[in-house]
């Protein structure tokens, strides 16, 4: 819900209501620990570009007019190599992105995408208007540079330039498990050798990718894709039973090596993809239904429910009946039944 509460920031800023668009979209700020469908947070993407007639979302002191987007991707097209594509996308961006400069570099054996503020122009550090201008961007970068060379780049570390949100743990999946939280610029780092990548897409590809952009990108190249959402099914269906990475091995027909990397590939682990399914299983439970910590702590493979409260406290920073507590206040206040 972090990124939905960034995205609106701008539309709040300059005194849009976004209930019709929630609504339309039917996504509720009151479950505030529910993750949104992909579709529907590509969707809410798409209403609020229309709406403020920016596909910045209102974030910036002068908007990027609708169709940037696809100008960005044609001023891609025709190059040999990512690092030639990006490079393009860098200078494209500068027309267009008065308050964030991108950058591309190389560093010895890894590359850095950089973003940097040239000015400041939000409401400070830590500022959800700031704070989604610099996610928005490192995924529309991340998310065009795997498009061009049809396959996934996996990011090595990010690090973002606030403090740690809320919705941090969500990183994982989006961006990288290696994420920090300090200085006052954006760096992302990958293997230098993947800006050698050739350029595989055309103008008909375009054609295709540009249908239900830009909001599409969000539903891209995220990183629970492919072999990772095997595993997550296999292992949501064989709950309460705990599944070792050698039982979803054989059952995909892979060595435990294989399955490994190809996890590793798509910048995931099977320890990660347990934690986040775990975490997303139970926060529906304690959401959607009254059920006891304990038989909730059973179903979802805990022997022993001081282990499910140790991690449930890990992933919120609270315990599962604050957790219930709180939600039952923000219903209360939102004019919903708890």
């Amino acid at each position: 819900m972090g990124f939905v509460n960034g995205m609106l920031s701008g539309m709040l800023r300059h005194g849009h209501d976004p209930a019709p668009l929630l609504a339309a979209t039917g996504i509720s700020l009151a479950d505030a620990a529910n993750r949104i469908p992909v579709d529907r947070y590509a969707t809410l993407y798409n209403l609020i570009i229309a709406e403020l007639d920016d596909e910045a979302f209102g974030l910036f002191s002068r908007p990027m007019p609708p169709g940037s987007f696809e100008f960005l991707c044609r001023g891609m097209l025709g190059t040999t190599t990512l690092e030639e594509a990006l490079s393009r996308a860098c200078r494209f961006l500068r027309l267009v992105l008065a308050e964030l400069r991108v950058a591309v570099r190389r560093r010895g054996t890894h590359a850095e995408i950089e973003i940097a503020e040239t000015h400041a122009s939000f409401g400070g550090r830590d500022d959800p208007a700031r704070v989604f201008a610099f996610e928005w961007l490192l995924r529309l970068i991340h998310s065009v540079a795997c498009w061009f060379v049809n396959r996934g780049i996996a990011l090595d570390a990010v690090r973002f330039p606030y403090a740690r949100p809320a919705h941090a743990d969500d990183y994982a999946l989006v961006y990288t498990e290696h994420s920090s939280f300090e200085g006052s610029t954006l760096l992302a780092r990958f293997h230098d050798n993947l800006l050698d990548l050739p350029v595989r897409r055309d103008d008909a590809a375009l054609g295709h990718f540009l249908e239900g952009a830009p909001g599409r990108i969000s539903m891209l190249y995220r990183r629970d894709r492919e072999m990772v959402v095997r595993v997550r099914d296999l292992l949501r269906a064989a709950l309460p039973d705990n599944l070792s990475i050698e039982d979803v091995a054989r059952q995909l027909h892979l060595s435990t090596r294989t399955l490994h990397r190809r996890l590793e590939d798509e910048g995931s682990s099977f320890r990660l993809i347990k934690e986040a399914t775990r975490r997303d299983i139970a926060i529906a439970l304690l959401t959607k239904t009254a059920q006891p910590v304990g038989a909730l702590a059973a179903d979802l493979g805990y022997a022993d429910p001081s282990a499910f409260y140790r991690a449930f406290v890990g992933w919120t920073g609270i315990s599962p009946e604050q957790y219930r507590s709180r939600l039952a206040a923000l219903r209360q206040q939102a004019g919903k039944p708890a």
